[in-house]
């Protein structure tokens, strides 16, 4: 997987001079004193994201508006950076139809976590590890041991840098983290009449804080919802996202599963069979489907923005969101009336709690093609975007970083309403991902069809529709090489109805 397509450059300065110049001097490249490969040079670069994600477009901002400058300054170059964009569900098809062709077209990539695998396997993106270990020899690029960045939690590693699953291979750096926050709205959460009215209701008072909500249950959230739901009002409990497109049920569904201890496959074996297809997967889709009662109409195709939309217009007392949304859904009208705060834990029959939601966010990934002056600058750039100081800067923005450094900043919680929700998510035993596979894309599409025909009413029997997935994607990974467990034959009489 290492068939990289670089044609000879120059090399950079001594590792070990870079090595002090970035820890003396926070400047990752060349030293002051000698002149950079690209001096004089202009490069452009194009860098390819996520279309009305805030996020990717802020990496590209950032890099316009700061590193431009940069570059000019520590390294004597000049450099343009377009951004490209794509809308979730065809972004991958639009960077793998360019890569596939061995094209240069896009040299930097925010690509979702799970394509990794899809990237790698046939070569188009560099490997890290390679990077960081070795560098790039045939390109003149040496050892580049400040981006083996240290993670906040092991949870960043293996959501946004590793593949295969279970190995210590990187191929991606974090761009953006993000998961699954509570929105509130706490001009009714607060407000005394509703206190007392729910409290004489259900027997017990809503919660107020953020300790509180670490341990509100998913049973009494439900309450909760189902208490602002008063459509003769115009209010509703609560919004999520059950759309089809991408893979928005999807990410709203897991967390219903895997907090009540359902598993969706063996990622050893690559077993889906008899995995995804538990008890425990069928009354989690009951629940995630039941939550539809406490949401407003047309709740079935809401994705991100329509989530953004009901909750910023007061239309809901809360909102499953990510955190990456953040500055959309904190706005100058609500802002003084908001909490955020962690998602409801799941009540385990001991007592214990157990809240384990999907891991959203994406890493940069870095083409394998770029000529050898565009594979320069984008190692100068990945460098400068883990430098403290740029890292703060994202976040300053409305971006959610990643390392330790930052997170374990004091100034990080109190920089965004929604950072300490975040942070204290961003968690193993919390947050997780989910296959890094290369048949990723079609494993989602028909999960996305199955659960979400039973979201909507289409199909009525959880177990049927888990058996129909579970099938289905066995098939594929059989049929694709990926596992040597091919479907069982109650398979050939199992469908979607």
């Amino acid at each position: 997987m290492k068939n990289y397509s670089y044609s000879t450059g120059r090399r950079l300065v001594a590792v070990v001079v870079a090595v002090l110049l970035v820890i003396a001097l926070s400047v990752p490249a060349v030293a002051q004193d000698e002149e950079h490969p690209l001096a004089g040079q202009t490069i452009n670069m194009a860098i390819l994201g996520i279309g009305g994600w805030l996020p990717s477009s802020l990496g590209v901002e950032m890099a316009n508006d700061l590193f431009v400058d940069y570059a000019a300054e520590n390294f004597g170059y000049t450099v343009t950076f377009e951004f490209a964009e794509s809308p979730f569900e065809s972004l991958f098809q639009r960077a793998a139809a360019s890569l596939a062709t061995r094209s240069n077209e896009f040299n930097i990539i925010i690509s979702d976590s799970q394509w990794l695998g899809a990237f790698a396997e046939p070569g188009w993106i560099i490997d890290m590890d390679e990077l960081i270990a070795n560098g790039i020899p045939e390109m003149g690029i040496d050892p580049q041991p400040s981006l083996d960045i240290e993670p906040y939690t092991s949870v960043v590693r293996d959501t946004y840098q590793v593949y295969p699953d279970g190995t210590d291979e990187i191929w991606g750096l974090p761009q953006e983290g993000d998961v699954i926050v509570l929105f509130v709205r706490g001009d009714l959460l607060l407000d005394p009449d509703e206190r007392a009215a729910f409290e004489a209701e259900y027997g017990y008072a809503m919660p107020e804080t953020f300790e509180d909500f670490e341990t509100l249950t998913m049973n009494q959230f439900e309450q909760m919802a189902e208490f602002f739901t008063r459509p003769d009002e115009g209010l509703y409990g609560t919004i999520m996202q059950h759309s089809r497109t991408y893979d928005f049920q999807t990410m709203y569904l897991y967390p219903f599963m895997w907090s009540q201890g359902g598993e969706i496959w063996d990622p050893t074996t690559r077993e889906v069979w008899g995995v995804l297809n538990s008890d425990i997967n069928a009354q989690a889709m009951e629940w995630n489907r039941r939550m539809l009662d406490y949401q407003p109409p047309g709740a079935i195709n809401a994705g991100i923005a329509e989530n953004v939309d009901v909750f910023t217009q007061g239309t809901v007392f809360s909102a499953l969101q990510w955190a990456a949304v953040g500055l959309s859904m904190v706005t100058e009208d609500n802002a003084e009336d908001i909490l955020i705060v962690p998602p409801p834990a799941f009540e385990n029959e001991d007592g214990t709690l157990t809240r384990v939601y999907s891991m959203g966010g994406q890493p940069w990934v870095v083409n394998a093609f770029n000529t050898p002056e565009q594979m320069r600058v984008a190692v100068d750039f990945l460098n400068w975007w883990y430098l403290p100081e740029t890292q703060l800067e994202f976040a300053r923005r409305g971006g959610n970083p990643t390392d330790a450094d930052t997170l374990n900043d004091p100034e990080f919680e109190g920089i965004n309403p929604w950072n300490r929700a975040y942070r204290y998510m961003l968690q193993p035993d919390r947050a997780r991902d989910f296959w890094h596979e290369p048949n990723y894309s079609e494993m989602l599409a028909v999960q996305q069809e199955g659960f979400t025909a039973f979201a909507s009413g289409q199909v009525d029997d959880a177990a049927n529709t888990l058996d129909w997935i579970a099938c289905q994607q066995q098939e594929i990974l059989f049929d694709n090489g990926r596992t040597e467990v091919a479907p069982p034959d109650p398979c050939a009489d199992i469908r979607l109805e």
